[in-house]
This record gives structure tokens, sequence and C-alpha cells, in this order.
């Protein structure tokens, strides 16, 4: 696979701390610290130093850490300490001399902030996003992830397909979803699979339950593989044997303000624009009530990220950016149906990561 360039990540962080206040960053979020550092354990926090990069862990980690850096191509150390306020003094070491030190204002506790203050001899500075900024546009080692993810939940679903013949319960297809994502090589589904039919499809969030999968449900199927740390994420709703005309005309016209969505998705625009492609579609056919989310997110390490696609969004889609066009319409009794692809940004519109057909039915 592609590699990334976690190496040249840190440097770049730098250059932005000036502008920022600070002179050095502690990063406390996990999910940064991996993608600063390429350490893919559940403890550490980063010290970022204007000519030095420190990962503070404990012991069970050490020896994983060096090797994770030095896999990834890190130039930065390893320190350890066995509890943590032993790893707390290592960090009151390594800032010292640093006058104004930052702290990831959303990912540090009041407690937490109260306990830095009264340790560290420097001036803390609350930054906002400094990481997530620079994580927003995607490298190619971090697509190529991504799209194997997509691939792999792709081919998942064509082997789980048949299955529905069977009237399985919702329980039994997520389980067979997850099972072949697996086999196929992920680390595991990228959040709790969603397999909503009939009237629990009008439910955006339903959790798989012992109800079976029968003749005439629109089926709901929203789930993700995970590859090396980065997600994907797709939905599809499948006719079972033949829908009523009114599912049918649901599912059309969401299906049409997917494709809308999709085609709004180009470098510098306004991610609100895209929403608004989809939601003013479905707002003129007399649905717009029952389209209760935001049209999409940002996807990578975590599988909800910057940039956000809804109506109040502020953001601007940027070339390399990765983003879901999910839109979707709810009804109690009826159910519901929902689309979604993962696109990479280009300059002059994107390219699905996700490949799989959308005009899926299982005819029994």
């Amino acid at each position: 696979m592609i590699a990334m360039d976690v190496g040249g990540r840190a440097g770049r962080l730098r250059t932005v701390l000036g502008g920022a206040g600070c002179e050095a960053l502690l990063v406390t979020s996990l999910t940064n610290v991996r993608w600063l550092t390429g350490f893919s354990g559940s403890a550490a926090r980063v010290v970022v130093l204007p000519d030095e990069l420190v990962l503070v862990t404990d012991g069970r980690y050490g020896d994983q850490a060096r090797l994770e850096l030095d896999a990834a191509g890190v130039d930065g150390r390893v320190t350890e300490g066995r509890n943590l306020a032993a790893q707390l003094d290592l960090l009151v070491d390594l800032v010292a001399g640093v006058g104004r030190l930052g702290l990831e204002a959303e990912h540090v506790s009041w407690a937490a902030q109260q306990g830095y203050a009264g340790a560290f001899g420097s001036e803390l500075v609350a930054t906002t996003g400094l990481v997530e900024r620079l994580r927003l546009v995607k490298d190619a080692g971090e697509v190529a992830r991504i799209e194997t993810a997509a691939d792999i939940a792709s081919e998942a679903l064509a082997q789980v397909l048949p299955l529905l013949a069977e009237e399985p319960a919702e329980t039994e297809f997520a389980l067979a979803l997850d099972t072949e994502m697996r086999r196929l090589g992920a680390e595991g589904p990228s959040f709790e699979t969603i397999v909503a039919a009939g009237p629990n499809g009008g439910f955006p969030h339903h959790r798989p339950d012992s109800r079976r999968i029968v003749e005439g449900d629109l089926l709901v199927v929203d789930f993700g593989a995970l590859v090396d740390g980065y997600h994907s994420d797709m939905t599809r709703t499948i006719t079972v044997g033949e829908p009523s005309p009114e599912r049918a005309e649901l599912l059309a016209l969401v299906t049409e303000a997917e494709a809308r969505g999709v085609a709004a998705v180009r470098a510098g625009v306004d991610a609100k624009a895209v929403d608004a492609a989809c939601r003013d579609y479905i707002t003129a056919a007399g649905w717009g009530e029952r389209f209760t989310h935001g049209t999409g997110h940002g996807v990578g390490l975590l599988i909800h990220e910057a940039p956000w696609v809804n109506a109040t969004s502020t953001d601007v889609l940027g070339e390399g950016t990765v983003v879901t066009v999910e839109p979707g319409v709810y009804r109690g009794g009826l159910g519901g149906a929902r689309v979604e692809d993962t696109v990479i940004v280009t300059s002059d519109g994107c390219r699905p990561l996700t490949k799989t057909p959308k005009d899926l039915s299982c005819l029994r």
C-alpha cells in the first residue's frame, strides 16, 4: 500500500504554532497522536517542541511506540513513565523553558487543565483545531487506505447479499456483513453496522434486532470497514422483493437527491451548498421535514470528522478532502431510505471511493 507522509507532519504543525500564540504544543487527542506519529496504542501524549517531538507513554507501549514511529519515518523519541504521576514529571521536564505551551482545548478536561496549570511553569494557551485542520487534506497514502476500506466493504456486501433470500434477522445479516469484512482483511467494522428493515428503516440509527427481513421491505444498510486506522462509510437501501409504489418512489427520490449532492461536490464549494443540493430537491418533493440529519461529513482516522456537510456548516471543501454525501428520508410505519457514497474532492468535481451500485435488490 502507498506510504503515508507521517514523518513530515510535525514540521507542518510547527509552522502554525506561532500563529496560535504558542511555542510548543501538548497533543492529548489519541487521534491526533496517531496522525502525527503512527502510534496506535491507547495511552500516549506527544510534546511537539521547536526542534524535537517526544511521545510519552507507559510501560505497556514503549517498545510498540518505538517500532511504530520508526516504521512511520518519524523523527522523534519515546519515553515511558510507570504511572500518570511519573508521566506528568516527564512532561514537566520536557516543557521546562517553554514560555507559552499550547493545549488542545477540545480534548483537555477542566481537571486536566488545572493539573497542568499547577505543574507546568509555562503559560498555557488554549488552541483549537491546529492538528485537525492539517488532517483535512488527505495524502495519497491516506486516500489509498480509505479506498481499500471502501472496496472491502463493497465486496463484503456483494458476498452476503444472497443471504437475503433466506429471510435472515437483521442481527444475522449484520453479523454476516461484519464477519465478511474481517475475512477480506479489515481490522473490523468502522462503527456499529446499521441494518434496518421495513418500518425499522424509519429510524436513522436503528440498531439491528430480531426482526426478519421479508418481502416488500426497504432494507437500509449503513456500514464501513477499518483499514490501518482509516475508515470507510457507505449506505445502500436494498429492495427486497417488489416494494410498494410509495416505497419505490421514496427510494427513487433519495437516490436522485444523492446524485445531485455528489454532482455539487468540488474544490472551493461551500459544504452547505452540497447539503442544499440534496435538501432542496427532497423539500420540493414534499419530504423536507423527513430529512432529519445533515448531508455528510469528513472521513479519515475518525468516521465522523471535518469538514461538515450540513445546512449550517461554514466549511469550504478543499481539494484532497474526503467527505460523504448521504441524504435520507424517514417515516414511521413506511420505513426509510438513505443512499451514501464517500468521495474525494478534486479541482473539478469529485472521485467516488464507494463503488457499489445503487440499484441493489433481492428478488424472491
